[in-house]
């Protein structure tokens, strides 16, 4: 087979061509459930046929217009979470629900049922302190929380179900399709309505199954402020839809992706989190086929009961936001998180759907990637020039080109002759290899993988019951299908170093292109009718098919290892749950600076729907930037979960030392300011990973009851010592950084500068100014010393960085393991110690006695921030007995107070009392 040509990748090289991609105007179930709203058509509850069983109540609702009845199944579940569920009783085939994203079985707590007025149901949970109201004619029903209604379904009428149909074509006696005289109707509405196939450019979607698609509102009262539905290019607050398209979840490989954009990108997470002053809430909408989202803000507002007399009375009207979800097919299968704060939501969403999985301390240092490195002597080179301008690094990576004619699993045998023997080059500083490995396969008989893959039957298949084919890097392609549990096994089986030829156990994985990618396809992705194991069609399932690979990525990165080592697996394409699997990626942006500015507000709408472990290519995969872009997107870069500069094949090289000297030292400076917080860092990842909590965090989660937080995007928390506003225009001289919190300070990270909290300050920056701030109360741990990766760094010094509150006290947190297996979790061999701050005596104890891992580092330097006098002596304390003085040095300027030249075990308790 030919290789692809130029003329294939041409959607590679221009900005995004939105005439590829489908606008809401242009999708039929969107125009159909938009026409329905016209129709004034409405359910009622059948409360007679209310069943009540050990974890679930179920009744009957039907719709005047076809009588056709629905079960609804509502489930209480552990934690303060709802489920409800929505489906035909008695379908004509069984309707897709979707599987392998709920971690385990759910904990459901029995309902109690009782009366209410005529005409309505109420049911509670175990502790009564949540209660649905449901109200029978029309059906609808009211989610109450202490008496207050937080949120209301179905009030507005828009509850949408279309029921399978049996076809209106008859077979012909030779095979073919005939029209007969029930379809003429369906026939006249076709081309607007799209009920049996559906038209986009040259494109044609016959649908077996005819419209199948649901849709179902939320009333959520009191709340203005949403957040979440990743992946679009927009901002952190979800916008109203009123006046324009609706949200797109729909998983498309989009180059170059335009900005303040609705459209569907490389992932989508169904899930949407609502916050005011006191409450937090979440909707978690379980459905894999494309989805729409509508939001409609009405603000609260005042109005006059009478307009007679002097004192006409006022009331307070409630603001209100109305949130429609519209997916093409699948079921209702919603949950409802009640919070009540940020962190109970986040706790609740990871019940469901997984925390964050524990990733191995090299994946959080500095990954440098291009497509593509040419050859060894590219790689080596590319190496050695970190190290000899002294900046750390911990992955390099290869892109499609480094295999045997685009066939993953195998080198190129001329540019890569002795693929061991570089990664053992690596192996000897310490740092790791990532290679790519897409889920297209190469039609070629002479590639294993492929003729096994076809022999066995692992491709998707056409509606004709053969192979599917489509266009993708390599040429022709087929496409296994991850969604079958065989096909992820074998996939697994690759990655065994037996299998896979030329790795070894410093080598990890990168899935792309696994939206999926289709370059001929319909919005360059894979046509919907195409079948998938069970029968189902892609159309059922399309947005979970990446999230698939990267299951059976990591899967069998662990394999290998047999069971002993963490994976390291980047995906493009990404669904809810995606977070136990590895990282995921904004995908192919620019280099601009309006790119940079999104990246924030993107990587925290990711960061609050359970995937901490995300980044964006630093520095813009198309283009070239400019020297201080670059810098600045280093300087941003730093202070975000995953760290990787990448570029597209036609830019030109932007290794770290390109720019000039003092470029080079900037980006160095930045780099390095990464791998000093690298024990920071990972205590925030092991938080992620056992109590959900986002490393990244918009500044609301943090100070949920501050108002002024709650449209912040330009500035984020790291965890909750740390405050970073990158510098996001070129040639600023000064930005405008809210510190929030009246009872808060905040310590400039570099000068030590300090500022109470919440209000605006103008800080002074140059190119080597990065805006970030301690927040008082808080200990950080750092590395003093930086080595040339992770790897060089595990037994250097920390120091402690105590930032002291307006109550002179602070408190900080040390998670430590070795950083690569699994042993944390199954021989508990990890370290957690606690920092505490008060009455001027540092304490370093135990956080956790169930951990234990021995540690030959020391704390060598402490510097504490707030001191506001000079002590007149510091001594260290330890459990023998033992007090020994220790030289300070203060600062009466900047009230600090400088340890250094201590020995102290990080492993160990001991106290520094200051007189």
């Amino acid at each position: 087979m030919e290789a692809v040509g130029k003329e294939e990748i041409s959607v590679e090289d221009e900005a995004v061509d939105k005439t590829i991609f489908r606008d809401c105007s242009q999708i039929a179930f969107y125009r159909r459930q938009k026409q329905h709203l016209s129709k004034n058509t409405s359910y009622r509850a059948l409360l007679d046929s209310v069943t009540t069983g050990e974890d679930s109540t179920k009744f009957q609702i039907t719709n005047e217009a076809n009588k056709i009845p629905l079960l609804v199944e509502v489930y209480s579940i552990e934690r303060n979470i709802f489920r409800l569920k929505i489906n035909e009783e008695t379908p004509l085939k069984p309707r897709y629900e979707v599987l392998d994203v709920i971690t385990s079985k759910l904990n459901t707590v029995r309902l109690s049922s009782c009366s209410g007025d005529t005409g309505s149901l109420i049911l509670a949970d175990g502790k009564g302190d949540l209660k649905y109201h449901i109200s029978a004619n029309p059906f609808m029903i009211d989610l109450v929380s202490e008496k207050e209604v937080v949120m209301s379904i179905n009030s507005l009428g828009q509850l949408y179900f279309e029921h399978l149909q049996s076809s209106p074509y008859k077979q012909s006696a030779t095979g073919g399709n005939e029209e007969s005289a029930s379809a003429d109707s369906c026939q006249e509405n076709q081309e607007d309505l799209g009920l049996w196939k559906e038209k986009f450019g040259n494109f044609v979607d016959v649908k077996a199954n005819g419209p199948s698609s649901i849709g179902l509102d939320f009333s959520l009262h009191g709340f203005e402020h949403l957040y979440g539905i990743p992946q679009h290019a927009e901002s952190h607050q979800l916008k109203n839809t009123r006046d324009g398209d609706a949200y797109r979840l729909y998983n498309l490989d989009v180059y170059g992706y335009q900005i303040h954009d609705k459209m569907g990108i490389y992932g989508s997470v169904p899930y949407l989190l609502a916050h005011k002053l006191g409450r937090t809430i979440g909707i978690f909408w379980l459905n894999a086929s494309e989805t729409l989202v509508e939001i409609n803000m009405e603000p609260a507002a005042e109005y006059t009961l009478t307009e007679v007399g002097p004192t006409a009375a006022k009331q307070k009207v409630r603001s209100r936001t109305d949130v429609r979800w519209m997916s093409e097919s699948g079921i209702i299968d919603v949950f409802l998180l009640t919070g009540p704060t940020p962190s109970d939501v986040f706790k609740q969403y990871s019940y469901l759907t997984g925390t964050q999985a524990m990733p191995p301390l090299f994946s959080l240092g500095y990954h440098q990637c291009r497509w593509n490195y040419e050859d060894e002597q590219d790689v080596k080179a590319v190496d050695a020039g970190f190290d000899e301008h002294d900046i750390p690094y911990d992955v390099l990576w290869l892109d499609i080109e480094h295999t045997e004619g685009k066939k993953y699993f195998t080198w190129d045998k001329t540019r890569f002759p002795n693929p061991t023997q570089m990664q053992e080059l690596l192996r000897s500083k310490r740092r790791k290899l990532v290679v790519i490995s897409d889920p297209h396969i190469k039609i070629d008989p002479d590639y294993s993988i492929y003729a096994t893959a076809k022999e066995q039957g692992f491709f998707v298949r056409n509606p004709e019951g053969g192979d599917f084919e489509g266009i993708c890097w390599p040429g022709p392609s087929s496409y296994l299908d991850f969604t079958n549990p065989k096909v992820r096994k074998w996939y697994s089986s690759l990655f065994a170093f037996s299998v896979y030829q030329g790795s070894t156990d410093i080598l990890f994985v990168w899935n792309d292109m696994n939206e999926p990618s289709v370059f001929r396809g319909p919005e360059l992705t894979m046509q919907k009718n195409v079948i998938h194991y069970g029968n189902w069609e892609h159309r059922e399932l399309h947005n979970i098919y990446g999230l698939y690979q990267q299951m059976a990525t990591a899967e069998g990165l662990i394999q290998r290892s047999k069971g002993k080592e963490r994976p390291f697996v980047l995906s493009r394409s990404f669904f809810a749950g995606s977070q136990k699997y590895g990282a995921v990626w904004t995908g192919d942006n620019t280099a601009e600076w309006s790119y940079l500015k999104i990246s924030i507000p993107m990587l925290l709408t990711l960061s609050i729907c359970g995937i901490a472990f995300c980044g964006a290519d630093v520095g813009g995969f198309i283009g070239n930037p400019e020297a201080e872009l670059l810098v600045r997107w280093y300087q941003a870069g730093a202070y975000q979960p995953f760290f990787r500069g990448h570029a597209t094949m036609n830019t030109k090289r932007r290794e770290p030392w390109l720019f000039g000297e003092e470029h080079t030292r900037l980006i160095r400076e930045a780099i390095r300011e990464r791998y000093t917080l690298m024990p920071y860092l990972y205590s925030l990842f092991y938080h992620a990973h056992v109590a959900s909590e986002p490393v990244m965090r918009p500044l609301w989660v943090e100070f949920p009851n501050e108002l002024e937080t709650f449209g912040v995007e330009d500035e984020y928390m790291l965890g909750s010592a740390l405050l970073a506003h990158p510098v996001t225009e070129p040639k600023a001289t000064t930005v405008d950084v809210f510190l929030p919190g009246s009872n808060e300070i905040w310590y400039d990270f570099k000068t030590f500068a300090h500022w109470e909290g919440g209000g605006t300050v103008k800080i002074p920056v140059a190119l080597d100014t990065i805006p970030v701030f301690q927040r008082g109360g808080s200990v950080i741990p750092i590395k003093t010393t930086v080595g040339r990766s992770t790897g060089w760094m595990v037994d250097s010094p920390y120091g402690l960085r105590v930032a002291l509150s307006t109550k002179d006290s602070a408190v900080g947190e040390l998670y430590l393991d070795d950083g690569h297996s699994f042993q944390y979790l199954h021989q508990k061999q990890f370290l957690h110690r606690k920092f505490l701050f008060s009455s001027s005596v540092l304490i370093n104890s135990c956080a956790d006695e169930r951990g234990n891992y021995p540690s030959k580092c020391v704390v060598e330097k402490i510097l504490i921030l707030g001191l506001r006098k000079k002590p007149l002596s510091v001594t260290t304390h330890s459990p023998d007995g033992k007090d020994q003085p220790v030289v300070f040095v203060y600062c009466d300027r900047t009230s600090t107070l400088k340890l250094e030249k201590l020995s102290l075990n990080i492993g160990a308790d001991w106290k520094v009392h200051i007189k």
